[in-house]
Parts: structure tokens; sequence; C-alpha cells
């Protein structure tokens, strides 16, 4: 059976490749961010509507059986939201209610930062569990780390939340179990081939560069220069890759190659995100916006495996149509 899909703040479509990979259909998505819509629709055939969520109506979207996304977290008062959402406008968690409250998709997946448990002091996550079991959705979540549950070799732990709007769905889904990690830095990482020139550190480019000759020896590892020492990841992966890495600083992971001390390329950050090979980046946009674009996204392998699970568990009770759904 088709299950449909449909992603909201779709950045360049991590979450929707994954479900596409465990055999779901896409077929609606929205994103702000212009450029990352560029990259997205590069790589995706479904429609992509490129407009703040706050804009998009409920009558453009279609009828789906899941809604996918990695929402940004926005602090609100659990008095406010108590009170009616009146002190929540502008939140656009409360947008993504809004098209739950209309659409009634029987599976909700969002995707967040660990720490959305206990941001604003846990007021944070009670609230997004509260509005989504005030509107019928029996909650499931697991913090997972890519490492340990997508097989790539990255320190990236995130929260999965799983709504279900019918019980027996909810009473048949796991998370998936931990796997061996197999990936190896150098699958992901070119530490032998010859790269543009604008990746590599050199003593004429950066004042630091002495710091980074002395302390960098290892070509099987990952470092970053912390503002005022150098760090290296002992435990052999790529540390967290975070949005602003495109833009210097201290959050840059750095490789020694047999061409010399560099920065990943945007590509490498895409495969270390468990993106496919195969993956097309567009040519023409700035290299700042492509390490934002890998920053902001997913481990495609770890939603890969939610949605297999998720797959099976719908398959076991397939015969509750999206019409049953809207019903309930």
């Amino acid at each position: 059976m088709t299950y449909k899909v449909v992603g909201l703040f779709g950045g360049v479509g991590g979450i929707e490749l994954g479900f596409e990979q465990a055999g779901f259909e896409s077929i609606w998505a929205n994103e702000i961010d212009e450029k990352a819509a560029i990259t997205y629709q590069l790589n995706h055939s479904h429609h992509l509507e490129v407009k703040s969520i706050n804009d998009v109506e409920v009558k453009e979207v279609p009828d789906h059986d899941l809604l996918v996304g990695g929402f940004p977290c926005q602090a609100f008062s659990i008095a406010g939201y108590r009170k009616g959402f009146e002190d929540e406008r502008g939140n656009v968690f409360f947008e993504v209610i809004r098209l739950i409250e209309k659409k009634q998709p029987r599976v909700v997946l969002l995707e967040n930062v660990k720490n959305l448990v206990s941001h604003d002091k846990g007021n944070t996550f009670t609230v997004i569990k509260e509005a989504l079991e005030a509107h019928g959705y029996r909650i499931k979540h697991k913090v997972m780390n890519g490492m340990e549950y997508g097989n790539v070799p990255q320190n990236r732990e995130r929260i999965y939340i799983v709504g279900f709007k019918h019980e027996e769905d909810y009473l048949n889904f796991d998370f998936p179990d931990p796997i061996p990690l197999t990936t190896q830095l150098s699958d992901a990482i070119d530490f032998e081939s010859k790269l543009d020139e604008k990746l590599y550190y050199t003593a004429e480019k950066y004042r630091f560069y002495d710091q980074l000759e002395a302390n960098i020896l290892s070509h099987e590892t990952v470092y970053q220069w912390r503002r005022q020492y150098v760090r290296e990841n002992k435990s052999n992966v790529c540390p967290t890759l975070t949005a602003n890495m495109g833009t210097g600083g201290h959050n840059v992971p750095l490789v020694l190659t047999k061409h010399g001390i560099r920065k990943l390329s945007p590509k490498e950050c895409f495969n270390i995100q468990g993106f496919p090979k195969d993956f097309q980046l567009p040519i023409g946009i700035a290299q700042s916006h492509l390490y934002k674009q890998a920053g902001n996204s997913v481990v495609v392998p770890v939603i890969r495996r939610i949605a297999e699970n998720l797959y099976a568990t719908l398959e076991k009770n397939k015969t509750i149509s999206h019409q049953e759904s809207l019903s309930i």
C-alpha cells in the first residue's frame, strides 16, 4: 500500500528522502529558505511550497497519511498555551498544530535537538506533548545518535517524536534498536584527492596555522579549532555538524589529508549526514549556504530506519483508511 507523506520545514528534503527510501510517497512539502529550496527541488520531483509556514493555507495541503518535519525550537509559556494559545501567536509549532488539527494525519513525526526535552526547564516539551495529545495523538519519543542508530560516523543526537492517531498503530510501533558503526570517516571524507584550494588552511591565510600544524597529526579523525586550541575527536567520528560551520569560527571540522589541513567540503558534510552519494548540490550557490543546509539537515539513515518501522506498523493495520483518520 502507498502511504502519502507531507513535509514541513523541508530544508533539503532529508526526512522525506528517508521516508521514500522506506517505501513512502512524498507528495507535498514546505520550506521558507529559497537557497535550501533550490537543493530540495534539484533532488525531489514533488511539489515544494516555498514560503513561511505561517502563510500556508490548509486548502493548499493535500490529504496525507503522515506529516513530518524538523521544526525550529522556540520557547513558549505553559500558562499562555493553556489559556488557548493567545500568548503564543507567531510560534511555528502552533502552525504545525493548526495543520494537524485540520488535516488529521494518521501519524506525525517531529525531529528536533536533543535538548528539546530540557529546553525552558521542560516546559517546551510539555507543551508539545500536551498539544499533540489534545488533538488525539498518542506519543512516543526517543533520543537517538546517528553513530549508534544510523551507521554514520557523526556524533549527532536528536529527539524523534512520533504521534499516532490510532491506538493500534501506537501499540505496534517501536523505535529501531542500535546497530554497529561500520562506516568509517574515510567512507565519507576524501583524504587522498586534492580538492578546492579554498578548503585548505595555510600559514598565509590563518594566523593560528602553527597551532593547527602542531596538533593536527592523525589522518584518521576529525579536529576542530576552538578559538584558542585544537580539539581532537577521540572517538574517530565527526562532531555534530552545525548550520554555522560555513562561517568560520570554532565549529568547522578539520581533517589532515595528503594535501594538507583543510575543512570538510559541503559534499562531505552531506555524506556524513548519510545522504546518498548521488544527492546533488546546486552549482552557483555560496558554500556557506550549502554548509548551513547540511548542518540543518538530518541523518537520513536514522530517518529511514524509523520510517521502515512505521511502514511495518501501518501495514499491520492497513484496513485503516485516511478517511477513518479524519472521522475520529
